[in-house]
């Protein structure tokens, strides 16, 4: 069964970096952003991932940039419709891919987000099949660019969403590496345990890194665990046990992840629970 570790994720701000490796974390997931990809910023973050290496930390996983000019970084969108967009996502994927080659760790790309933009990008296509089969031939050009440095995230849009089983087995025959967001999976199917659950398992295999998170299951609302309406009990044995994970939790203080702390004392008394009961 899968054993908790503790994941946590910060931007590439010494202070967040700090207070995070003092609770001598297993993984560390970079929150990048746009300023990450100016040249200076790329040598900032280069040297954050440095120095978060010579902190003993091997795991460490870099998350594409969320947004770029007040538009979600969404592979859907298209080149003609928007060039800069386009261009963007296309040139901060490959130094970050380029990056994850030189220092030996982990990129995530979202396979798209949510809400009213990508919807308007997706009716830009002839039909929703058309926009997914856009985000797949992009995924595939990543993927072979990155190898196995890179995996691709699930989105609460219909382009590249997990709860589907015809959907799953879309995205299973490209043979991407995935990261599994529970609260995505679970918002998608807009609360339904038994669909997060039977995700879980169809997709376990290929997964390679968990966004470990509760929701109430309407809307976006990163929750600490314990808190929303997964139920972790039926999750936790379903994970894939050589899979990496962090807690993206919303914090209320981004100096300080007591939230994402508080999910791991929950996950691993969960776990503990799990333990008694087996033995």
């Amino acid at each position: 069964m899968y054993q908790p570790m503790l994941g946590l994720k910060g931007s590439s701000d010494r202070v967040q970096i700090d207070d995070r490796l003092q609770h001598d974390p297993v993984v560390y997931e970079f929150f990048t952003a746009a300023n990450d990809f100016t040249p200076d910023g790329y040598r900032h973050l280069y040297d954050a991932v440095q120095y978060v290496q010579s902190q003993g930390i091997q795991h460490i996983v870099l998350h594409h940039p969320m947004k770029f000019h007040g538009h979600h970084s969404d592979v859907v969108a298209p080149e003609k419709d928007y060039p800069d967009l386009y261009r963007f996502i296309e040139n901060t994927t490959e130094q970050l891919i380029r990056l994850g080659h030189d220092l030996h760790v982990q990129i995530l790309v979202h396979g798209g987000y949510s809400g009213p933009e990508v919807e308007h990008m997706v009716d830009l296509y002839p039909n929703v099949h058309a926009a997914r089969q856009a985000v797949y031939d992009r995924l595939d050009r990543f993927a072979d660019e990155g190898g196995e440095q890179i995996m691709f995230e699930n989105s609460i849009a219909p382009v590249f969403a997990y709860g589907h089983p015809d959907q799953e087995d879309e995205i299973l025959a490209h043979h991407y590496r995935l990261a599994f967001d529970t609260s995505h999976c679970f918002i998608e199917l807009h609360g339904d345990n038994a669909g997060l659950q039977k995700s879980l398992r169809h997709l376990a295999p290929a997964v390679v890194h968990y966004h470990l998170v509760d929701s109430l299951g309407q809307t976006h609302d990163s929750l600490q665990l314990g808190t929303g309406k997964i139920n972790w009990n039926a999750v936790l044995p379903l994970l894939n046990p050589n899979a990496t994970s962090i807690y993206e939790i919303n914090l209320h203080d981004q100096t300080n992840c007591r939230e994402q702390l508080a999910s791991h004392a929950y996950l691993t008394r969960v776990f503990d629970q799990l333990q008694s009961k087996r033995g």
